[in-house]
């Protein structure tokens, strides 16, 4: 999806001109993948931008730090305060940020303890990961050939830049092959996650979602679509999904910050009802909770101003 420019870009401190933020060709990150980043969204409401989940995501993203063993020079205030302003200096109503952290110039080898942290934040405008009309109109997904990582050999709890390998070989393969997402299985065949989104499953009408220890990411939009359908008075577990499971269930649903909540129409070829009337009612209230419109989450909301 193309790039929007806007005016600033946050880098180590100080807000900078977009084409200014530059790193140099042997930057660390830039060739061993050692970094780590989330994707947090802003929205347009009745007070001004607001972004969804800010403090949470900005934990993960020490977290995922963390894990890495990587320093992060800033502490959670910071950070916050740092993607308020760089939301504020694009002067837009709602867009998509991407904090960064990356080794940077200086050292060169798998050693990693040498080398400094650099820090980077981004916003541009970005409509629906897997399109506007996902609600209504569904996904195609396939299947991937490739499997989720393994705890024990990237870890997937962490948002590491080099772990999105994984992600986009998926991808591209599902694309080419005429469908518009990938889900990944675990090392033991069971369901993980798509290649950028949480995965829910209605059978016999309880949703399910698949945990952590298949390999998903501890997604915070998974968290808000849990916490919004037990408000609706549906029943929501965290349990190991099969494969087969996918081919006979009653509502596929997927959701992630940029792909927000979208519906699955098939996976491999198989149909799956779309939209069903789960998906709909949470994916209607997951859009009036991020734009301040439900007062049973306004907490989820940090304004910039």
């Amino acid at each position: 999806m193309p790039i929007t420019t806007t005016p600033k870009i946050w880098m180590n401190g100080t807000l900078v001109d977009w084409d200014k933020a530059q790193v140099h060709v042997l930057t660390h990150t830039l060739h061993y993948g050692t970094g780590v980043f989330e994707g947090i969204r802003a929205y347009e409401t009745d007070k001004g931008p607001a972004v969804f989940r800010l403090t949470e995501h900005m934990q993960r993203f020490i977290n995922s730090a963390k894990i890495l063993a990587m320093p992060m020079p800033y502490s959670l205030e910071e950070l916050v305060q740092a993607v308020k302003d760089t939301v504020a200096s694009t002067g837009l109503p709602a867009c998509y940020i991407r904090p960064l952290a990356y080794y940077g110039y200086g050292e060169m080898g798998l050693n990693t303890t040498p080398c400094k942290t650099d820090v980077a934040i981004a916003c541009w405008p970005w409509g629906a990961y897997l399109g506007d009309d996902a609600v209504e109109k569904g996904v195609r997904m396939k299947i991937s050939s490739w499997t989720r990582h393994d705890h024990n050999t990237m870890p997937p709890a962490a948002k590491t830049v080099g772990n999105y390998v994984n992600s986009s070989l998926a991808k591209v393969e599902a694309l080419k092959a005429g469908y518009d997402e990938a889900i990944m299985l675990a090392p033991n065949g069971l369901v993980a996650e798509c290649t950028g989104e949480n995965l829910f499953v209605v059978r016999n009408g309880i949703i399910l979602t698949p945990p952590t220890s298949a390999g998903a990411l501890e997604g915070i939009t998974q968290n808000s679509v849990t916490r919004i359908a037990r408000d609706l008075g549906y029943e929501v577990r965290v349990d190991n999904i099969a494969r087969s499971d996918l081919y006979i269930a009653e509502e596929i649903f997927a959701c992630g910050t940029a792909a927000e909540v979208g519906s699955v129409s098939s996976v491999d070829d198989r149909p799956v009802p779309c939209p069903g009337p789960i998906t709909r009612a949470i994916a209607s209230t997951y859009a009036k909770a991020v734009r301040g419109q439900d007062p049973r989450y306004v907490d989820w909301l940090e304004y910039t101003k």
